[in-house]
């Protein structure tokens, strides 16, 4: 038995086609209901044989193809990646964070119950696809996730400046997407060097940066377990960047962890003394934190023996 299924699954309205290189023109098609979601000609997240089917089309025109086994055997991986997109995620994102024999069993299970279907029983599909317009590359803009890797490296400096003033003017969670979107591309590139290596390194100190930066907004927005987390993971692999201690050292204090507050603090001293007046202030509002909420539990104790 054959299934029939839209493009994209789950009614995808739009399939956008961007060009993979600077001449290659972006081709826009749809289904029959749904959101806009986008495609890259000679990149990720698409089946080879969409190149194929949408090239012998026409503008305006809606066409039916049915592909064998042969062409069909990845959907359920590329559909779980444009669903990713659809729902304003990183289509990347759900396996750059899962590696080795982890990695194997996400593939086993999608999350989508059809997608497991078909991955353990790939079957020929219908596509249903209409054809809406054409864009030259000078056109549109697109997304970081379908940019090869030069153009992700040229990219992050102007997010990182994007993440930065959108700080400076109190948009905090706007903020973290700039910094969140400028990791992933790092990410990606360096996914692809040998780690430890001098172009791993500096890929690996850019994304600290960044990462220290949503941090800060993290810390901001009251997210402070999170902040904990993040500086946690970059002291473990760099016991030397005394901003990691000094961000985790304040959101401790937030959450009442005196003495990891105050271990971290100490830390950031001996790495950098600099930080000394910077300390001596954070110390000052956590000895005062502190004090207040020893005398609040006195007073609360008070009448109990």
């Amino acid at each position: 038995m054959q299934d029939t299924m839209l493009l994209g699954l789950e009614g995808i309205k739009k399939i956008i086609l961007h060009g993979g290189t600077g001449d290659i023109p972006k081709v826009i098609t749809g289904a029959k209901v749904g959101t806009p979601m986008e495609i890259v000609i000679g990149n990720m997240f698409k089946l080879d044989i969409w190149e194929t089917l949408l090239s012998s089309m026409r503008i305006g025109e809606v066409a039916e193809f049915w592909c064998d086994i042969i062409h069909t055997g990845i959907y359920p991986l590329v559909a779980k990646s444009m669903r990713r997109i659809a729902e304003g995620k990183d289509p990347v994102d759900w396996h750059i964070h899962t590696c080795g024999m982890a990695n194997m069993f996400a593939y086993h299970s999608l999350g989508y119950d059809d997608l497991d279907e078909l991955m353990k029983e790939p079957k020929p599909l219908y596509f249903v696809m209409e054809l809406i317009r054409v864009q030259q590359p000078s056109e549109y803009n697109r997304e970081t996730w379908a940019m090869s890797d030069k153009e992700r490296l040229k990219v992050v400096p102007v997010l990182h400046g994007q993440g930065n003033k959108l700080y400076k003017q109190g948009h905090y969670q706007d903020a973290t997407q700039k910094y969140k979107e400028a990791i992933i591309c790092l990410k990606n590139v360096q996914m692809k060097e040998k780690a430890w290596e001098a172009p791993w390194l500096k890929l690996e100190k850019m994304g600290n940066t960044l990462t220290l930066n949503y941090c800060q907004c993290l810390l901001r927005m009251e997210e402070y377990y999170e902040a904990i987390e993040h500086t946690s993971d970059i002291i473990n692999q760099h016991p030397g960047d005394y901003k990691a201690f000094y961000l985790r050292g304040k959101a401790h204090a937030e959450v009442w962890n005196e003495a990891e507050a105050r271990q971290d603090f100490s830390r950031v001293l001996d790495l950098d003394p600099g930080m000394k007046k910077a300390v001596k202030r954070d110390l000052a509002v956590l000895n005062m934190r502190m004090e207040e909420k020893n005398q609040e539990d006195r007073n609360k104790y008070k009448g109990m023996f």
